[in-house]
């Protein structure tokens, strides 16, 4: 076996944080079995991208260069992987739980005619290497672990879930160039355009606080409260599928089931009324806080603080609290 394999999912160049989770954790598991910690990176004229992954650990770090991965494709990036893990033989592959990981590691996995374990929240030493994830909508919690036949077992992560490595500057990895085989034809997907939307706030999933808006907030105008709040805290928005359906705010921004999972710090819910499919993709934060006029809606059975009023209400003078306190601390 070559040791523990990170997919390292870059954007431009950078890595968002739950890459360096994921290196914190192979750390402990290459520790356990005796292996090492490897990361592979793809994409186009990537060569500085080994740098931060050798000082959060990898000992070696596998770049596959190539102008038909410049942009993700479920085609190009699983053919590519696929390609590497034959021929350096991993006993895992340790992937995001995001938008690319959770199209990649099924497609991965059915190349290798492999297992695949997803939405990883924790991980047990005791009886070998168990995998820790929610079953049920998140109503209950699973141990599993591969059989001898399922090599490499492919598994996601979610993120905001584990401790980043600790990245030592100067720390370095042999870094290996990988030459795939992929090419043009090999890409059924054709990509004409990414278009990104900067909003200036932190990305839902990487976000330690969420402010997030239901059926309750009635329009798409009155998210801007919603906007206003989370700048103040340096938060992400986040929305209901409801919310989304209505066509009150792009679906990037939906948590729940069919949405995105967070796990933030603070999580603050607003006119949500607290359906299980919403409760699946944020019921894992640390602190949850619920605005709600209805007293008996279901988020407040799972809410560590709730405040029963009028939403319209409420936010602007929380919004103004914070200022003020914020303000008196700079």
């Amino acid at each position: 076996m070559a040791g523990i394999l990170v997919f390292a999912d870059q954007k431009n160049g950078k890595f968002r944080q739950v890459i360096f989770e994921m290196l914190g954790e192979g750390k402990k598991i290459a520790k356990h079995q005796g292996e090492e910690l490897h990361a592979v990176v793809m994409g186009k004229d990537i060569g500085e991208c080994s740098v931060s992954l050798a000082e959060a650990g990898a000992v070696k770090v596998y770049l596959i260069d190539n102008a038909q991965l410049e942009t993700y494709t479920t085609d190009g990036f699983s053919k590519a992987l696929a390609e590497l893990i034959n021929q350096e033989k991993p006993s895992l592959v340790l992937m995001a739980h995001n938008a690319v990981g959770k199209d990649l590691a099924p497609a991965v996995a059915q190349k290798l005619e492999t297992g695949q374990i997803s939405d990883v929240i924790g991980i047990d030493f005791e009886n070998g290497v168990r995998f820790k994830r929610p079953i049920y909508a998140g109503k209950a919690l699973a141990f599993v672990s591969f059989t001898g036949a399922a090599s490499p077992g492919i598994v996601t992560f979610r993120p905001k879930f584990f401790e980043p490595a600790v990245r030592q500057a100067g720390q370095t990895a042999q870094v290996v160039s990988f030459a795939t085989g992929v090419s043009a034809s090999d890409i059924r997907q054709i990509v004409r355009d990414v278009i990104s939307k900067a909003s200036g706030r932190v990305e839902l999933t990487e976000a330690d606080i969420v402010v997030s808006g239901g059926r309750g907030m009635k329009s798409g105008e009155n998210f801007k409260i919603l906007g206003e709040l989370a700048d103040v805290l340096g938060a992400a928005v986040g929305a209901t599928r409801a919310a989304v359906d209505e066509g009150w705010i792009e679906t990037q921004y939906q948590v729940g089931q069919t949405g995105k999972v967070v796990s933030p710090t603070l999580y603050i819910a607003c006119g949500i009324s607290g359906a299980i499919q919403h409760l699946a993709g944020m019921s894992s934060s640390k602190y949850i806080v619920a605005i709600n006029k209805d007293p008996e809606a279901e988020i407040f059975k799972v809410a560590d603080y709730g405040i029963v009023a009028d939403l319209f209400e409420v936010i602007p003078a929380l919004t103004q609290e914070f200022k003020n306190v914020l303000s008196q601390r700079a």
